[in-house]
């Protein structure tokens, strides 16, 4: 299959261009498309056939549910049984956004967006390519993100085609996406509005409208026994080739334990990358020394580290040592992200 990709301008969508797009979408095939998170990589929601092509192409496991995308709060309510009165307060402040609602589910929509659950997964993106792309296909769209599973999440077109090259039909490249991470999936069906996995809307701010909500805590690196409610809740994701180790703790130990994993390395023949913050960019020494962004300001740290860690991958180096963050804030998502990524692997000094 050829994959053609094309070029859509982010802020004024070619409606032509995005109608090709939406074609495809109504025949039951494959587009990735940006989001203001990252990638998806989308389908009808509502075609059984058309979703199993992306745990086909993604190499995907078929108990891994996925997100519905939706143009409007008339489309949300043919899918769900009820909106509570929390999810209409959460979709006034945050769509369209990065924020993931679990709602108890209608029968329109297949199992295997829900992976056989009562409850399926929906947001409505912000990004304008993505919402005219919803509104054009007259569809909600299934759309995980666009990179093989368990590969870094892709934030720019050329991610998507290093994984799906021959795979899908079609690439709508508008450019680099803004928050990086995947979106907050908010879960309203149970006794506490609890995050089933952290993103661009954080704890703090959902506690603003429900200051009750709580953070799953199942919420950890992987759990192969769970069955999980939310995308990224189960296996590893996010992972590159390397190696790869967080070290956690007061800076000046952080660094130094840092440089000592590197020259044990080193010594041993391997290849290093060191993911750090700007501040301690100059305190190592290594094959690549990655600047994540100011310690001080998480949002370029989440919006840099996919790319990050896939711009690592391809320089080969044999492990990765990145500084863990503070789980304040966007914090929460990025460490859940590098957690992931390393396997759990955290040394803490």
């Amino acid at each position: 299959m050829d994959t053609k990709v094309i070029n859509i301008n982010s802020t004024e969508p070619e409606e032509e261009l995005i109608q090709a797009a939406a074609a495809l979408i109504r025949d039951g095939e494959l587009v990735a498309f940006p989001t203001e998170t990252v990638y998806g990589l989308g389908a009808d929601g509502l075609n059984e056939d058309a979703v199993n092509k992306i745990f086909l192409s993604k190499g995907r496991p078929q108990d891994n549910p996925l997100i519905l995308h939706v143009d409007s709060v008339d489309m949300l309510e043919q899918l769900v049984m009820e909106i509570p009165f929390a999810a209409r307060l959460c979709i006034e402040k945050f769509w369209p956004g990065p924020l993931t609602i679990l709602f108890r589910r209608r029968e329109i929509v297949p199992d295997i967006v829900t992976a056989g659950l009562e409850t399926v997964a929906i947001r409505m993106p912000s990004h304008p390519i993505a919402l005219r792309l919803i509104s054009l296909s007259g569809t909600p769209i299934a759309a995980p993100s666009a990179n093989s599973s368990g590969k870094p999440s892709p934030t720019r077109a050329e991610h998507v085609l290093e994984d799906m090259d021959g795979k899908i039909p079609m690439i709508i490249d508008g450019g680099e996406t803004g928050v990086g991470l995947e979106s907050t999936v908010l879960d309203l069906t149970g006794d506490k509005p609890m995050i089933l996995r952290p993103g661009g809307v954080t704890l703090e701010d959902v506690r603003m409208l429900l200051p009750n909500a709580i953070v799953d805590p199942a919420l950890g690196p992987s759990n192969e026994d769970m069955v999980p409610k939310s995308p990224g809740q189960k296996y590893r994701h996010y992972a590159p080739k390397a190696q790869m180790i967080l070290v956690s703790g007061e800076n000046k130990k952080i660094v130094d334990e840092i440089n000592r994993l590197t020259t044990e390395a080193v010594l041993k023949g391997m290849k290093v990358g060191i993911m750090c913050c700007t501040e301690n960019k100059g305190s190592y020494s290594a094959h690549m020394v990655a600047d994540m962004g100011s310690c001080v300001d998480k949002e370029t740290i989440a919006h840099n580290l996919f790319h990050i860690i896939r711009d690592l991958d391809r320089t080969k180096v044999d492990l990765i040592i990145c500084e863990a963050v503070g789980e304040d804030e966007i914090g929460l998502a990025i460490m859940n992200r590098l957690l992931k990524a390393a396997g759990g692997k955290l040394v803490k000094v």
